[in-house]
C-alpha cells in the first residue's frame, strides 16, 4: 500500500491540550515543519462519537482539515488496563471530567482496581493524518506497562504518574522528556507515521 507523502509547509495539530500540543511538536521538530493547534486556532473540538482510538482519531483530523483548509494530524490515546477490561480507554479523557482533573481520575483507575491484583496496563495512541480533499492515514502504537500508587513525578500529564512502563523504574510521570519520547505509545505511533509519510 502507496502511503501519501506529507509535502505541505504547515501542518495542523487538532489538539486542544496543551501538553500534547508540545509533544507532538516536539516529535515533528526533525522535519522543519511548521505546527499551529488547534487550540491555539481556537477550533471548536468535535463529539468524539468513535468507537475505538483509530475512529476517534480520524473524526477529529477529518473535521479540522475540512474546516482550515489545511491538513490536520490528530491522535487519540488512552490508558487501557487489563483488570478493568481495558477501560478507561477511550473514555480516558472523559474520566477526568471536564475540567480535565487526572489526579480524579487516577483515584478513580485505583479505586476501581482497589479488590484487583492484576495490575497490568496499556497506552494506545492511534494517530490519523488527514487532508483537505478527504486522503486519511492512520498509525497505532502501544506501550505496555503497569500501575502503581501513589503517583509519581509532575511531568508529563494526563495518568502518566500512575503509569511505569515495562522494564524501567520510573513512572512516565518521573520520566525526563526524551526518554519519555524514545518509548512511548505516541512515540511508537509516530515512528510508523514519519516512515510512511514524513521525509527529512
Amino acid at each position: 500500500m502507496t502511503r501519501r507523502v506529507f509535502s505541505e509547509g504547515c501542518l495542523l495539530i487538532a489538539t486542544h491540550n496543551p501538553g500534547k500540543a508540545r509533544e507532538i511538536a516536539d516529535l515533528l521538530a526533525p522535519f522543519g515543519t511548521r505546527v499551529v493547534s488547534a487550540g491555539e486556532m481556537n477550533l471548536p473540538e468535535p463529539e468524539e462519537t468513535g468507537t475505538s482510538f483509530v475512529e476517534n482519531a480520524v473524526l477529529k483530523a477529518a473535521a479540522a482539515a475540512t474546516t482550515t483548509g489545511l491538513p490536520a494530524l490528530a491522535d487519540d490515546s488512552g490508558l487501557a488496563v487489563d483488570a478493568l477490561g481495558g477501560q478507561p480507554g477511550i473514555y480516558s479523557a472523559r474520566w477526568a471530567g471536564p475540567t480535565r482533573d487526572f489526579v480524579s481520575a487516577m483515584k478513580q483507575v485505583e479505586r476501581a482496581l482497589a479488590d484487583k491484583a492484576d495490575r497490568r496496563a496499556r497506552f494506545v495512541c492511534a494517530l490519523a493524518l488527514a487532508w483537505p480533499d478527504g486522503h486519511v492515514e492512520t498509525f497505532e502504537g502501544v506501550v505496555h506497562g503497569s500501575m502503581v500508587w501513589p503517583p509519581r513525578g509532575n511531568r508529563g500529564f494526563g495518568y502518566d504518574p500512575v503509569f511505569l512502563p515495562n522494564g524501567h523504574s520510573e513512572t512516565f510521570g518521573e520520566m525526563e522528556p526524551e526518554a519519555k519520547h524514545a518509548i512511548s505509545h505516541r512515540a511508537d505511533a509516530f515512528r510508523q507515521l514519519v516512515a510512511a509519510c514524513f521525509k527529512k
